[in-house]
């Protein structure tokens, strides 16, 4: 019997093109989730979605032939859409699941499948194990790769641009956006996020200029990934046209990018904490504030000065989502610039996330620095910064053994909290954090710090970095 190759990460399964990603493997996968709905529902009902990325619209046939064989009805999408846009299309027409082929943020050479419970949420860990298990009962040939089922009855067609468009539309102000006369630059990236958000921002009466808005398959030889890298033609364009801000969204529209009017890529941290005093305060949206245990403490200020409760998850958004669907926050966000609001899908919306950015410039009339700079005021100030160490094989085992000690003290000044809840991470007395995470899937170790000062923040990381390499 062969290894199993399916393996779900924090959020699905990924690979390289031609190499693990291969049509034999989708169809393991597919197999394995047939199998696992079955398990649940006589007739289940299920969505395949996909992106823009090569042969994303054919991996999702192969997934929909081998879901039909089992006798899974599969509402198969007839265009690339959003991972938000397929996760409102599961909820919508009470779906027992939904299949997206997609890798995100990912390089260009890379694919992936989501999988998603008929919440619209990502798949819950006991849900990802089941699958697993039962692709290893195909590999064993205990279970069937493909069903007998007749297929063509099986498969039909969804469009779940519409009724997503309108959700959005309830969510957001485009009617500020208008009045405002904005002037605003939006890069899909090459991604799935065109024909969305940037239709909506004209159909607000703003000024809108569109950069990629086309597929290519490459994402011209880097990776749909909002990054500041990434983004440098957008920070440009802002600059040179005088946009009041730029927008971006990434390869499957789940994670957001924003540009400033000065054309300053803002980092993702900021961004959440602005939009969750927003909420909040102007918005009056009720409930606590959601993040991740690798997001930063700006929103737990800002849930403090507003009056609220703040919830804290480990790293994945599905977590966020189980308060969403809980309906116990206003507005629950990681790091990695996924978001999502009340009332709304419990999964990452970069496409809402850009709105309510701009949105919020509209209402307010100031820039995002200056914003910022009026948070801080009530605050303090926050500095962040994340890192992606490599580790070899007898450093990373010297590293686990390091991380399951109880740490009191962390360059010299004393740790007043040790949180385990995904990783290490130790809060110091002056409020600064560093975290550390071992990846499942690499040897890499990632690293995440956030202090009150640069200078600090820069040290901080320092101290993180001796403690990852030196035993």
């Amino acid at each position: 019997m062969r290894d199993n190759p399916i393996h779900f990460g924090t959020s699905g399964w990924r690979g390289v093109i031609a190499d693990n990603f291969t049509f034999a493997n989708v169809r393991l996968a597919a197999a394995g989730i047939a199998h696992h709905l079955l398990s649940q529902k006589r007739r289940p009902r299920v969505s395949v979605g996909y992106d823009t990325r090569f042969l994303s619209e054919k991996f999702a046939d192969t997934v929909a032939e081998i879901l039909n064989s089992h006798g899974v009805k599969t509402l198969v999408a007839v265009r690339p859409d959003p991972t938000p846009a397929l996760a409102h299309e599961i909820i919508r027409s009470k779906l027992d699941g939904g299949i997206n082929i997609t890798a995100s943020h990912n390089p260009y050479d890379y694919n992936g499948l989501k999988f998603s419970g008929p919440d619209g949420g990502p798949a819950l860990p006991e849900v990802t194990q089941s699958i697993e298990k039962n692709v290893a009962r195909v590999l064993a040939h205990k279970k069937s790769l493909k069903g007998s089922a007749h297929r063509a009855a099986l498969r039909q067609t969804t469009e779940p641009r519409h009724a997503f468009l309108d959700a959005i539309r309830e969510k957001v102000d485009l009617k500020a956006i208008g009045e405002a006369r904005l002037k605003i630059a939006y890069d899909p990236l090459f991604g799935t996020g065109r024909g969305y958000l940037n239709d909506l921002l004209r159909e607000a009466g703003a000024a809108v200029n569109t950069l990629h808005d086309y597929r290519d398959v490459l994402f011209a030889g880097t990776a749909p990934d909002p990054s500041e890298q990434n983004l440098a033609e957008l920070m440009k364009v802002v600059k040179e046209e005088h946009c009041a801000v730029g927008l971006a969204t990434d390869g499957d529209a789940d994670r957001f990018g924003i540009v400033d009017s000065d054309g300053t890529w803002i980092n993702p941290n900021y961004i959440l904490g602005l939009l969750a005093d927003y909420l909040l305060s102007d918005r009056q949206i009720p409930g606590g504030l959601g993040r991740s245990v690798a997001t930063t403490h700006l929103i737990d200020a800002v849930a403090k000065f507003r009056h609220g409760p703040v919830y804290e998850t480990p790293v994945g958004f599905k977590y966020i989502g189980e308060l969403i669907k809980d309906d116990r926050i206003a507005m629950g966000g990681e790091e990695s610039a996924g978001m999502t609001m009340r009332g709304h899908v419990p999964e990452k919306d970069g496409i809402l996330a850009c709105l309510l950015v701009a949105e919020m410039v509209a209402k307010r009339g100031l820039s995002i620095r200056q914003q910022l700079d009026a948070l801080f005021k009530h605050t303090g100030p926050y500095f962040m910064t994340r890192l992606n160490l490599q580790l070899a094989p007898k450093a990373q085992k010297r590293l686990v053994a390091k991380l399951k000690r109880d740490w009191n003290k962390f360059d010299s000044q004393k740790v007043a909290k040790i949180d385990r809840s995904d990783g290490l991470k130790m809060i110091r007395e002056d409020g600064s954090w560093v975290l550390m995470r071992l990846s499942g899937t690499e040897p890499v170790v990632r690293v995440y710090c956030e202090a009150a000062a640069q200078d600090e923040l820069d040290r901080l990381a320092e101290a993180a970095r001796k403690f990852v390499f030196h035993s």
